[in-house]
């Protein structure tokens, strides 16, 4: 009886040791182990996107990094935790690290050492952080870095910050730095670092004060309203912000830019003419009422634009002209006003045949409300005698084909 008993012992402490080795990885192969801490970051996503891997760890209330994380990881983002310090080697084993997510932290302080190893990194994002001073030091390691963003921290802009601001300063860095500012000392707060003459950091006036300068008016910048994300492709996420305007200072390298869900009713003149990657725009649920003719200049590489939800009843002539490249247009749920004033928008779709549109629905007045735009513009002359159409000949489009001459007496009536 005692054997068996001895047996039975053996088999459930067998079990136990199993069942924690188990949980040591999540169900997709996430590590994670005791404490409060590393139970958090079972929530982690691994993924694989483009070829290359990625470990998301966004929001989960960390404050150092896992030592049994996957090593081979490309892109860590650890977006909206809670590190307040970044110890010297504290990334070390992510030597394969491409791009380094740490904006919305805690971030204070970093050690020369931080981050050491990333020898593969290009991209680091510390921005919407607590960081007051840093030093040319902590780039070293990072001989590939070429996309640095430090904005929206307290910086002080003393002789400490000399070194790392005249990194910042180098033509051969022109995105290291983008945007970030000086908050003290007063003499200098609002001052763009990668502006800012670098002899004044360390040249104190009798008082030990850096000498004043005349203070110029800073606008806001969209940095301080919106979220930027790089991955997978870069993102301006300006949505639901409660705004009234297009925000100035949009960056010029972003891909996707989302201003849905604001209060934006006018559109006016090359208001985008910055953001020439731009491929998509998201304007749905703006109330937009009125779109100025080159409000879209600039942009040629657009592919699809999201105009669905607001308030449009027509296109002003002329506006979708800078659209040379455009693939996707959402128009749903406008009050379209089926007249005169609609047979722009589609004489400039009928001359793009490789737009794809959806939403073009008559709203008014009511004999037409309920049917296709494109419908109503074939019966536009639909009851004119033949005798009082341009030239005899029917200026209506069957199916947006038409001929020539449809096409430049329809030009005519929109000019």
């Amino acid at each position: 009886m005692h054997l068996p008993a001895a047996l039975l012992l053996l088999l459930l402490l067998h079990s136990a040791e199993s069942g924690r080795a188990a949980r040591h990885y999540g169900a997709r192969g996430h590590p994670w182990g005791g404490g409060k801490v590393r139970r958090q970051a079972q929530e982690c996503k691994e993924y694989i996107e483009a070829g290359e891997k990625y470990l998301d760890c966004q929001d989960q209330q960390l404050t150092t990094v896992m030592q049994d994380w996957p090593t081979d990881i490309q892109h860590l983002l650890l977006a909206r935790n809670k590190f307040q310090v970044l110890r010297d080697n504290m990334f070390s084993q992510f030597t394969r690290l491409k791009s380094l997510d740490l904006q919305q932290n805690d971030i204070s302080m970093l050690e020369d050492g931080a981050f050491a190893g990333l020898t593969q990194l290009t991209t680091l994002l510390l921005q919407h952080n607590g960081l007051r001073t840093a030093s040319e030091e902590m780039l070293l390691p990072m001989h590939r870095l070429s996309y640095l963003r430090v904005y929206d921290n307290p910086w002080n802009c003393d002789c400490a910050l000399d070194s790392l601001v005249r990194t910042m300063q180098l033509p051969s860095n022109r995105n290291l730095g983008n945007y970030a500012k000086c908050a003290e000392p007063l003499s200098m707060r609002g001052y763009k670092m990668r502006k800012i003459n670098v002899e004044l950091l360390c040249a104190p006036d009798r008082d030990g004060e850096v000498p004043s300068r005349p203070q110029i008016k800073v606008k806001p910048e969209v940095t301080s309203i919106c979220r930027t994300y790089l991955f997978p492709k870069p993102l301006l996420d300006c949505s639901s912000k409660d705004l009234n305007h297009v925000p100035s200072g949009l960056p010029s390298d972003i891909v996707k830019m989302d201003l849905s869900g604001n209060n934006i009713k006018h559109l006016k003149p090359q208001q985008f003419l910055m953001s020439k990657d731009l491929k998509l725009l998201n304007l749905s649920s703006n109330s937009l009422q009125h779109i100025d003719t080159a409000a879209f200049a600039g942009l040629l590489y657009l592919r699809e634009l999201d105009l669905s939800n607001n308030s449009l009843h027509n296109f002003q002539y002329g506006v979708l002209e800078d659209l040379y490249f455009l693939r996707k247009l959402s128009l749903g749920n406008n009050p379209w006003i089926c007249d005169y004033n609609i047979h722009y928008l589609i004489y400039w779709l009928k001359h793009h045949p490789g737009v794809q549109y959806s939403g073009l629905t008559c709203a008014e007045p009511d004999e037409f409300r309920g049917w296709r735009v494109e419908d109503y513009v074939k019966t536009y002359n639909g009851e004119c005698p033949k005798d009082r159409q341009t030239g005899g000949i029917d200026v209506g489009w069957a199916g947006l084909g038409g001929t020539d001459t449809d096409n430049e007496a329809q030009e005519v009536m929109g000019d």
